[in-house]
């Protein structure tokens, strides 16, 4: 697992190098999760705030770019089963590639697909009730949204969800859960 991701850090630096013609920056942001199973027998107690960090490339011509990311990221639920409260926590490497189109240099229109590889996830205060969870090593999702750019600075508000399931049951019930999530980041551009 370790070999994994350092594999993919040092392959997601490469490519933000290569990139980095069009510009090169840190990142940090907040997001709004709420973890639902889609299952009577779990039931979502609102939306949690996580964080994330890492870099940024961009390159574009006429209007269009592409911009790579590579970022850690923490987000976590809160359900309940059987009254039990029980915390979901997720600890993964994101590599969102964001294609869009830039209106007036300052505002961008983006989308694009995010991998994510899990680095960390658990459940806690779980006690007994559940002692059988599959998280899967490696996602699929999808994120779309604005950006703005700012001399250096640039803010993104995107919208993410998932293309595949993070789990494939929890005990001996089968679940139907993705992470959606609203994104807000801010990023300086380096050079």
């Amino acid at each position: 697992m370790k070999k994994i991701i350092l594999a993919a850090m040092f392959l997601g630096f490469f490519a933000l190098n290569v990139f980095a013609q069009g510009g090169f920056g840190i990142k940090a942001g907040l997001s709004s999760t709420e973890v639902d199973f889609k299952n009577e027998q779990f039931v979502p107690q609102g939306a949690q705030t996580g964080y994330h960090v890492g870099v940024f490339g961009r390159i574009g011509a006429g209007g269009f770019f592409v911009q790579p990311e590579l970022l850690f990221t923490q987000t976590s639920g809160k359900f309940l089963n059987d009254q039990d409260q029980i915390k979901a926590e997720f600890n993964r490497l994101d590599v969102p590639v964001m294609v869009g189109m830039r209106f007036f240099k300052l505002l961008r229109l983006q989308a694009g697909p995010i991998a994510s590889l899990n680095i960390n996830s658990k459940l806690k205060e779980a006690g007994n009730t559940i002692d059988n969870v599959e998280f899967k090593n490696a996602t699929l999702g999808y994120q779309a949204g604005l950006g703005i750019d700012l001399g250096n600075l640039s803010v993104d508000a995107k919208y993410e969800g998932g293309l595949s399931k993070w789990t494939e049951n929890i005990g001996n019930f089968d679940t139907d859960n993705r992470i959606n999530q609203w994104v807000l980041s801010v990023g300086f551009r380096i050079f």
